[in-house]
């Protein structure tokens, strides 16, 4: 049996791979499939293809991972099989990069009142301007770099800006049917991404979210993931069974960012079927 990842993160967002480094990672580890999925942009995508092709027994497919909000909580939704180059989803992220703009705008200042001052012409920050969508986890490095007392980005995230923390902000995000929208405009299958957390009960939520969402395009949800074990994918299968939606799964892997989590493995012992992507193609929408 051959095994498949499809949540992975490259330099184009926030990972520390280039695209084309993800599919040599991908086959090395003798994935069938592998996604590339990186937060709000598809930057990374045709370089991801092109270098695709020199690993015949490895299918590339195209994504795109999209913060969205309900509630007070944010919803991740990743998008598959998208046509990356597809103008109503193009609109759509680059709308969620001006978002996330402004947002680091306002995180930098925050930082800069805090005592930890940044400026875009910081090296750190310098290279991450290079990206298609700068995150947290650059001023998490940039600060790594600069100041004392931060020995890893986890330290700093915990000390400034993971939410609640003084300089987090809250971003500006659409409703996850935008997202659904956007992705099957692009002609891809929206998956609920890492929808329960081990250290939370998370039953009624992740039902709530099914039960609600799947009338209105959501089409699969992660049934695998690096921090589950096997409660949680037991867990996330019946509620999927229950709402008729399919099953996907995914490492979140983004290289030196997460150092215990690799392609096609997790943490050590996640194992994703290659199964699952009959069922993930079922979803996918008619051809207009």
């Amino acid at each position: 049996m051959r095994y498949i990842d499809l949540h992975v993160h490259s330099r184009s967002s926030d990972g520390s791979d280039t695209p084309s480094g993800i599919v040599e990672l991908a086959a090395a580890a003798d994935l069938a499939a592998v996604a590339l999925t990186d937060h709000d942009t598809v930057g990374g995508i045709s370089e991801f293809l092109e270098a695709a092709k020199r690993f015949p027994a490895l299918e590339a497919v195209p994504g795109v991972e999209i913060s969205t909000m309900f509630g007070n909580r944010e919803l991740h939704i990743v998008g598959l099989y998208i046509d990356h180059e597809n103008p109503v989803l193009c609109e759509f992220l680059e709308e969620m990069r001006k978002n996330r703009s402004v947002r680091n705008e306002a995180i930098r200042i925050k930082l800069n009142s805090l005592g930890y001052p940044l400026t875009w012409d910081d090296p750190a920050l310098a290279a991450a301007g290079d990206t298609a969508s700068v995150g947290r986890p650059h001023f998490a490095r940039a600060l790594m770099t600069k100041y004392d007392g931060f020995p890893t980005l986890q330290a700093v995230f915990d000390k400034l800006l993971k939410r609640g923390c003084p300089a987090y902000v809250q971003r500006t995000l659409p409703d996850p049917v935008k997202a659904f929208e956007a992705i099957h405009a692009a002609g891809g299958v929206a998956v609920w991404a890492h929808p329960v957390y081990r250290e939370r009960n998370e039953h009624a939520w992740a039902r709530r979210i099914m039960k609600r969402f799947s009338p209105l395009g959501l089409d699969a949800v992660e049934g695998y993931y690096s921090l589950f074990g096997p409660g949680e994918t037991e867990l996330v299968t019946r509620l999927a069974e229950t709402y008729g939606l399919a099953l996907s799964g995914g490492s979140d892997y983004h290289g030196d960012n997460t150092p215990n989590i690799l392609i096609g493995s997790g943490a050590g012992r996640l194992r994703i079927p290659e199964e699952l992507l009959e069922g993930l193609k079922a979803r996918l929408p008619e051809p207009v």
